[in-house]
């Protein structure tokens, strides 16, 4: 085997060992400990319990407060539980705020699911580490794709160079010369492109444009996405081009624009449907008897329940069966088909022929992701931007073997069919020139428009104040209340619209305590949960402030790019250059914001 697939198959092993010692609930691994490391909801208020499409219990749920977390992302492998009972299995469908959604693998609710105390937690996704693994074993019996897996880690790929001339005729007359160079490569690709989107380029839209030249060449794409939200705003783009798509996978949280693009959306009021329906029902009759049995019965009465729900859930395969072959024509018929890796793995498309695959925000996927559909297609398009957060790994020690490192990542140092989308049309020129500078070689330009109309820069100093961070009541993540203090200020002086502004900050902790003292109505939020969205003002709390330059993991600069490319307006950062200062990377910035936006400092603040 080759070295390099040993290496992946042994870091998704110690990822699968730390996800189920991690998650794990027991005398160690306190209710309380999870809650404050973002690794359990409760207690969750059920607030609606359906059937979904492939006819297993769905629970729609509230909290009494919006979760600070990013590892409740939707498709995470979660379990429901409540203290003296079995937990049962399911997956996070979706999570917005206060609400939420997921799906039980079990042939129906449990009978304590609207009991006080009931609770979700992650859980460790053996079925996606078990598929990777999977692939991964099988890669060297595939030739050409092996070939491509040896060449990304050792010999540069070569590609043919561009035609001279341009001949595209493109639909969308808006995009700059980047953008179309970009949808042009796509259009000769022969093995494999990069299309490289720094913050606010038109990544989608570059990619809705590319795509629908290809489907207008005749050929039949998939698209794919680390996660569902991804995934969703290029098929939006698609269905507005009128592109026959096709949405797999998780798709029972889309919206009506999506749904109608669905499966269950394309099969609604068939005649299909309509037998689906009187399976279903049948399905409930049983469901109905078996829960006549409540929690305390004989040995008979129990037989008798499990042989109740065993034809439950052989009408529920037969369901499935059924639906699998109604979504055969769906699936030949579509342009183009998109959902997430696992999504599109488990469509069962890989008897069909697809020429080019499309990995949008593939610095966001980790490898061996990427393996489980690169045999679907011919050629491959990779789209995002590696200095930007990588994937999230949860393993330190997978994370030192290079676990953490993308596809994206690792594409870019041997693929020589880079396209930089170079101009920016999120952010004034102040607030995108130090990420310019600094990840983008110079390179990313601001759009006219969005030239300097005064300071839209400003950093905050508290050296000196005293405004030393702490931990936080739940003992680990850090806080700074003198910061804090600071923001309050800012807020009630009206400068800054309570609507209109985002708090961020890379540390929970920070956020939680935000979250009580901020105004109500303003967005407030981790870095990591933030990235790719954008607000007209951002003020960013960088918290560290100590004695030692110790700074964690704001060393990771990919997460202050993010931060700083988030503000349209107005980005307002926080933080002690005494503590900060010392490191090359955040010294470079506050030269850059001396010279080119407004240096104050916390004296300002004192009443």
């Amino acid at each position: 085997m080759h070295p390099h697939v040993q290496l992946l198959v042994k870091c998704i092993d110690l990822e699968e060992k730390e996800q189920a010692n991690r998650y794990k609930l027991d005398q160690a691994h306190t209710l309380k400990q999870l809650k404050a490391e973002g690794l359990a909801l409760h207690p969750i208020i059920v607030t609606r319990r359906s059937f979904g499409y492939a006819d297993y219990p769905e629970i729609s749920f509230k909290l009494s407060f919006p979760p600070e977390t990013n590892l409740f992302r939707d498709g995470a492998a979660i379990e429901c539980f409540i203290t003296g009972e079995e937990p049962v299995k399911a997956v996070l469908i979706s999570l917005d705020g206060k609400n939420g959604e997921f799906r039980l693998f079990a042939p129906d609710f449990p009978d304590w699911i609207e009991d006080d105390g009931v609770g979700i937690k992650l859980a460790p996704d053996t079925r996606t580490t078990s598929i990777m693994k999977k692939v991964l074993n099988e890669l060297e019996n595939n030739k050409p794709l092996f070939k491509l897996f040896e060449q990304l880690h050792g010999n540069a790929i070569t590609a043919k160079t561009l035609s001279g001339v341009n001949t595209t005729s493109f639909r969308n007359h808006e995009l700059n010369n980047s953008q179309q160079q970009a949808v042009t490569a796509i259009m000769q690709n022969e093995q494999i492109t990069i299309v490289h989107g720094p913050p606010g380029t038109g990544k989608t839209t570059t990619l809705v444009e590319a795509i629908v030249q290809l489907v207008k060449a005749g050929e039949k794409i998939l698209v794919s996405a680390p996660s569902n939200t991804a995934v969703d705003n290029i098929a939006k783009g698609l269905i507005g081009q009128g592109i026959k798509l096709l949405r797999v996978g998780n798709t029972s949280k889309v919206d009506e624009t999506i749904f109608a693009h669905t499966p269950e959306g394309k099969l609604n009021n068939s005649k299909q449907l309509k037998e689906i329906k009187q399976l279903k029902i049948r399905a409930e009759e049983f469901r109905k008897m078996a829960l006549k049995y409540k929690r305390s019965f004989g040995k008979a009465e129990r037989e008798q329940r499990n042989l109740l729900f065993k034809e439950v859930k052989n009408i529920r395969t037969e369901i499935k069966k059924l639906q699998a072959y109604n979504e055969e024509k769906l699936f030949e018929d579509a342009q183009v088909i998109a959902g997430t890796p696992i999504g599109l793995y488990d469509a069962g498309v890989d008897h069909l022929h697809f020429a080019t695959l499309v990995i949008d925000e593939a610095g966001q996927c980790i490898e061996p992701l990427a393996w489980c559909i690169f045999p679907l297609a011919d050629k491959m398009v990779l789209a995002g931007d590696h200095w930007q957060l990588p994937p999230t790994v949860l393993s330190n020690e997978a994370a030192k073997l290079g676990f953490n490192r993308s596809i994206l990542e690792t594409a870019i140092t041997t693929v020589n069919t880079v396209h930089l989308l170079n101009v920016q049309y999120r952010m004034r020129q102040t607030i995108a020139g130090f990420s310019s500078a600094y990840f983008y070689k110079g390179l990313l330009q601001t759009a006219a428009h969005l030239a300097d109309t005064g300071a839209h820069l400003t950093f905050i100093d508290t050296a000196g104040s005293g405004y030393n961070e702490k931990h936080g009541p739940d003992g680990t993540s850090l806080q700074n209340e003198g910061e804090l203090n600071i923001v309050r200020q800012l807020m009630e002086t009206a400068v800054l619209n309570t609507g209109q502004t985002a708090f961020i900050s890379p540390y929970s902790g920070q956020v939680a305590a935000a979250k009580e003292q901020l105004p109500k109505g303003m967005r407030i939020s981790t870095i990591d949960s933030f990235q790719g969205q954008e607000k007209e003002n951002i003020i960013l709390s960088l918290v560290r402030s100590n004695d030692d330059g110790d700074i964690g993991f704001l060393k990771d600069y990919r997460r202050m790019n993010v931060a700083i490319t988030r503000a349209k307006e107005q980005l307002v950062v926080i933080g002690d250059s005494a503590t900060i200062g010392a490191d090359a990377f955040y010294n470079a910035f506050l030269i850059y914001v001396e010279q080119h936006g407004s240096y104050r400092t916390v004296w300002e603040f004192e009443l």
